[in-house]
C-alpha cells in the first residue's frame, strides 16, 4: 500500500461507526421514506406517484394511461426503489375499501375487500381522481419548495399544497426504525369544520374539536364503539378504538341468522369467513348450521344461519369476541414536523396544516402579485407607445436593427427593456380601437388585482377568511355523511360534561332501528310544505316511536318479557336524516324473541310520577317512578309476569289519570288509575279486567276526553269512537263492549287513543304496510263493526298499528287504502 493510499486510512472505534451509520439510516427511513409530513399527509412515495402523475397529465378529464407507465415515470424520475413498491402503493390510492376518499382513479383489477391482488400494471390503467386535483392546486404557482430529484437531474416538490387536511381524512400507516405511525381516516365534512372552527377560534383545545371530529370514520363503515379511546387519542396522540362489523339478527320463521353488512376497518373477507368456519369445525363456536358470502356488486352480504334452539345474541357476541368481526385500532398520530418526527394531538395537526396553508396562500398571492405587476408593467408601456404612435412608428421604420429601435424607445420615452420589446413584438391589429380598448380595461383590472393582492398579504385575517372559503368549496363539492357508527363501548365511563344538552329527536322502528337527530332536522314548515325524510326504511319497517328527549335525558325500553332497560339519549347512534339507525340489539342486550313494545322518555326520577303497566293477561300495576332510578346494563325485572303472560304497554303517568283497555273479542274497560294501588318494582299487580275464556288484552292507553278511541281488527276494519261514550268503571270488572266483533271484521288487535292531526301505520303479516290520515277514520258509535281500513287476503291478517307524525300527503292515500261507508251498524 502506498503512502498516499495509507494518508486516507483512519482509526475508527467500530462501535461508534455502527451507530452512527445506523442512525443515519434510520433518519433517512423515517424522514424520506415511511412517515407522513403533516402539511399534505403525505410519504414521499405516495407525493411523487401524485406529482408524477400530474406531470403526465393524467387529469380527471383525461383518458386512462397504463399503470406501468406511471410507474416507470415514478421510478425513472423521482423513487429510486422498486416498481412493485410504487405500484402497491399506487393501488392502495385507488382501492374504495382502503382509502376514505381515493386520491387515484383505476381502471381494472384493483384487488378487493376479500384480500385479492390488484392484476398486474401491464393490464390496470390509472388517473387521477378529481379530490386528488385539489392537493396539487396551485402547484406551479411557487406555492411549495422544491427539492433536486435523487440524481439531480429532475426537481420533486418537497411538500404539495394540499387543499384539505389529507393527514387526517386519509390516515396513513407506517413503519419506521424504532417508530410508527397509525392515523385511521377521517369525515372529510368534519375535519375541514373541525379547521374552520379553528380558524374562527385558536385558543379551541382538543375536546373542543371533537364536537365537530367526532371520530375515526373508515371507509368500510361498522362501528366503533366508545369514546374514550378517540378522546385520549386526539388529546394525547395515542389511544386505541375498538371497532366492530355491523350485524343484524333476522328472524325467518322459527329461525334465526346473522347478517354481516360492513366489516371493521383492514378485515379481509374472505379470511374472516375461513375463520368463522374453522371456529365452527373445532366447536369453538355452537349453533352455527351454514355460512354463505353473499355479497356482490351492491354491498356486503355475509350470512349465518343459526340452529332454531340457539340464542342468536350469544352466537353474535361470540363472533365479536373470537374473530375479527371486533377489531381495535391503534391510534399514533406521529408525523413529520419541520423535518422531525413528532407525536401530535389534535388540535396540534390542525394547527400545523393551517399554518402550511397561509404559507400557500401567501406564495401564491406573491406569485399572482409578481405576475400581475410584470404585466401591468408591460400594459403600462404599450399605453405609453399608443399614445405616441406617430412618433414610435417613425422611430423603428428609422432603426437599422431590433437592437437600435429598442434602445432608442428606452432613451426616448424612458421605458424599460421588456416594456421596449413588448413594443417591438406588438401586433398591427392592436392599433385598432377596440384592441386599444381592451388594453386600458385589462391594464385597470390589473390595478385592481394588485390593490387586493397587497392587501392580503398585509392582512392575515384575509388569509385565513380565503383559507376558509376555500375549504368550505372542497366541502361543499366532496363532503359526505359519516359511515362509520360511532356507540357507547361497554365499559366506557363517559364524562358528562364534555356533552352539550341539546334536544333531539329520537325515533325507533318497528323492526327495532334506533337513532337520534338535532330537533333542527324537522324544521317547522309553512302549511303545505312537503316535509323531509326522517328515516330510510325498508319497505316492510316504519317508525313506530318518535319524541323529542334531551341529550341528558335516560330512556326507559320495555319488552314484553317485562323487562326494562336503560339508556342515556346521547347513547343513542347521532346519525344523518336519511339514516336507518341503530340495531337496538347492539346497544342492550335483549334476548331472543324479546321485543320493545314501550319507550319512555324521563328527565329524572320523581317519586311524583308513576309507571302504568298492562299485561295480555290483563294484570295492571303503578309503580313510582323513583323505582327505576337504578337500573344494571344487563337490564332490570321491570314487572313480574305470570306464566305465558307479556307486558303489552307501559304509560308514564301522573297517578291522576284514567286508563282504557281493550281485549281482542271487543271488550273494554275505562277506570281511574286511583284504583291501583302503588306496588314495588317486583309485584305482579292486580286485575284490571276480568277476561272471558280465549280472550286477551290486545292494548293500554291514557285518556284524554277530547279525543276518540281507535279500534282496528285483525281483517283491517276500524273506526273511531268518542272517549266520551267509554263510561268510567271501577277496575276488575268485564268492562263494556267497543266492537262487535264478528267472522267478517276478526277479534280487535289494537285500541289507541287517538287525535286527528296524526296519522295511522297498519302492518299486514305479509309485510304490507299503509299510512292513513287519522282525520280520514270515520267516527261511529262503540258496538259497530267499523269499516274497512285496509283490503286483506283470505290467509294474511293485521299484525301491528300505530300511531305516526302526520304526513303532508297522507290524505292523498285514503282514497287508495281502502276508505269507505260503514260496513255494519249495532245489532
Amino acid at each position: 500500500m502506498s503512502e498516499e493510499q495509507r494518508s486516507h486510512i483512519r482509526d475508527q472505534d467500530i462501535g461508534v461507526e455502527m451507530r452512527e451509520s445506523f442512525m443515519s439510516y434510520a433518519m433517512s427511513t423515517i424522514v424520506s421514506r415511511a412517515l407522513p409530513d403533516v402539511r399534505d399527509g403525505m410519504k414521499p412515495v405516495h407525493r411523487r406517484i401524485l406529482y408524477g402523475m400530474s406531470e403526465l397529465g393524467m387529469a380527471p378529464d383525461k383518458p386512462f394511461k397504463k399503470s406501468a407507465r406511471i410507474v416507470g415515470e415514478v421510478m425513472g424520475k423521482y423513487h429510486p426503489h422498486g416498481d412493485s413498491s410504487i405500484y402497491e402503493a399506487m393501488v392502495r390510492m385507488a382501492q374504495d375499501f382502503s382509502m376514505r376518499y381515493m386520491l387515484v382513479e383505476g381502471q381494472g383489477n384493483f384487488g378487493s375487500v376479500d384480500g385479492d391482488f390488484a392484476a398486474a400494471m401491464r393490464y390496470t390503467e390509472a388517473r387521477l381522481s378529481k379530490i386528488a386535483m385539489e392537493l396539487l392546486r396551485d402547484i406551479n404557482k411557487e406555492t411549495v419548495n422544491f427539492i433536486p430529484n435523487y440524481d439531480g437531474e429532475e426537481q420533486e416538490p418537497e411538500v404539495l399544497p394540499s387543499r384539505f387536511p389529507n393527514l387526517l381524512v386519509n390516515g396513513t400507516t407506517g413503519i419506521a426504525v424504532g417508530m410508527a405511525t397509525n392515523i385511521p381516516p377521517h369525515n372529510l365534512t368534519e375535519v375541514i369544520e373541525g379547521v374552520q372552527a379553528l380558524i374562527r377560534d385558536p385558543d379551541l383545545t382538543p375536546i373542543d374539536l371533537m364536537e365537530y371530529i367526532k371520530g375515526p370514520d373508515f371507509p368500510t363503515a361498522g362501528y366503533v364503539l366508545g369514546r374514550e379511546g378517540i378522546r385520549q387519542a386526539y388529546t394525547t396522540g395515542r389511544g386505541s378504538v375498538t371497532m366492530r362489523a355491523r350485524a343484524e339478527i333476522e328472524e325467518t320463521g322459527n329461525k334465526a341468522r346473522i347478517i354481516v353488512h360492513e366489516l371493521p376497518y383492514q378485515v379481509i373477507k374472505a379470511r374472516l369467513v375461513e375463520k368463522i368456519a374453522e371456529l365452527v369445525r373445532e366447536k369453538k363456536i355452537d349453533g352455527i348450521t351454514d355460512l354463505r358470502d353473499e355479497s356482490d356488486r351492491n354491498g356486503m352480504r355475509i350470512v349465518i344461519e343459526l340452529r332454531r334452539d340457539v340464542n342468536p345474541n350469544v352466537v353474535l357476541n361470540n363472533l365479536y369476541k373470537q374473530t375479527a368481526m371486533q377489531s381495535t385500532f391503534g391510534i399514533n398520530m406521529l408525523a413529520i414536523v419541520n423535518k422531525e418526527p413528532k407525536v401530535l394531538n389534535l388540535k396540534e395537526v390542525l394547527f400545523y396544516y393551517l399554518q402550511h396553508q397561509i404559507e400557500v396562500i401567501r406564495r401564491r398571492t406573491e406569485y399572482d402579485l409578481k405576475k400581475a405587476e410584470a404585466r401591468a408593467h408591460i400594459l403600462q408601456g404599450l399605453r405609453i407607445a399608443l399614445d405616441h404612435l406617430d412618433e414610435v412608428i417613425a422611430l423603428i421604420r428609422a432603426s437599422q436593427s431590433d437592437e437600435e429601435a429598442r434602445n432608442g424607445l428606452m432613451e426616448r420615452f424612458g421605458l424599460s427593456f421588456d416594456q421596449a420589446q413588448a413594443i417591438l413584438d406588438m401586433r398591427l391589429r392592436r392599433l385598432t380601437g377596440l384592441e386599444r380598448e381592451k388594453l386600458e380595461q385589462e391594464y385597470n383590472e390589473l390595478i385592481q388585482k394588485i390593490a387586493e393582492y397587497k392587501a392580503i398579504l398585509g392582512d392575515e385575517q384575509l388569509v385565513l377568511q380565503i383559507i376558509n372559503e376555500e375549504l368550505e368549496e372542497i366541502k361543499t363539492r366532496f363532503g359526505d355523511e359519516r359511515r362509520t357508527e360511532i356507540t357507547i363501548g361497554d365499559n366506557e365511563i363517559l364524562d358528562e360534561d364534555l356533552i352539550p344538552r341539546d334536544d333531539v329527536v329520537i325515533t325507533m322502528t318497528h323492526t327495532g332501528y334506533v337513532k337520534r337527530l338535532p330537533v333542527s332536522t324537522y324544521r317547522s314548515q309553512k302549511r303545505g310544505g312537503r316535509g323531509v325524510v326522517g328515516m330510510d326504511t325498508k319497505d316492510d319497517d316504519f317508525i313506530e316511536h318518535l319524541f323529542i328527549s334531551n341529550t341528558h335525558h335516560y330512556l326507559l325500553f320495555f319488552t314484553n318479557k317485562g323487562r326494562v332497560f336503560r339508556l342515556k339519549a346521547y347513547e343513542i347512534p347521532d346519525l344523518s336524516r336519511t339514516a336507518r339507525g341503530t340495531p337496538i340489539i347492539n346497544l342492550i342486550q335483549i334476548e331472543q324473541g324479546e321485543t320493545i313494545n314501550a319507550v319512555i322518555p324521563v328527565e329524572a326520577f320523581e317519586p311524583n310520577q308513576y309507571l302504568f303497566f298492562a299485561t295480555r293477561a290483563g294484570i295492571v300495576k303503578k309503580t313510582p317512578l323513583d323505582d327505576y332510578a337504578n337500573i344494571r346494563k344487563v337490564g332490570l325485572i321491570a314487572i313480574s309476569l305470570r306464566e305465558d303472560d307479556d307486558l303489552i304497554g307501559v304509560k308514564l303517568t301522573d297517578g291522576e289519570r284514567e286508563i282504557v283497555m281493550g281485549t281482542s273479542e271487543g271488550m273494554s274497560i275505562r277506570f281511574s288509575e286511583k284504583d291501583v294501588r302503588s306496588m314495588g318494582r317486583s309485584a305482579t299487580g292486580v286485575k284490571g279486567i276480568q277476561l272471558d275464556d280465549n280472550d286477551k288484552v290486545i292494548d293500554m292507553d291514557v285518556v284524554d276526553p277530547d279525543r276518540d278511541v281507535l279500534i282496528v281488527t285483525s281483517k283491517g276494519y276500524g273506526k273511531r269512537t268518542p272517549v266520551a261514550e267509554y263510561r268510567t268503571q271501577t277496575r276488575g270488572g268485564k268492562g263494556i263492549k267497543t266492537l262487535n266483533v264478528t267472522d267478517k271484521n276478526g277479534p280487535i288487535v289494537s285500541l289507541k287513543v287517538v287525535r286527528d292531526d296524526e296519522d295511522l301505520m297498519i302492518m299486514t303479516s305479509s309485510g304490507t304496510l299503509i299510512r292513513t290520515s287519522m282525520s280520514g277514520i270515520n267516527t261511529m258509535g262503540r258496538i259497530t263493526q267499523g269499516v274497512k281500513l285496509i283490503n286483506i287476503k283470505e290467509e294474511d291478517f293485521v299484525a301491528t298499528v300505530a300511531r305516526a307524525p302526520k304526513s303532508e300527503d297522507s290524505d292523498e292515500t285514503d282514497e287508495e287504502n281502502g276508505q269507505g261507508e260503514p260496513d255494519g251498524q249495532a245489532e
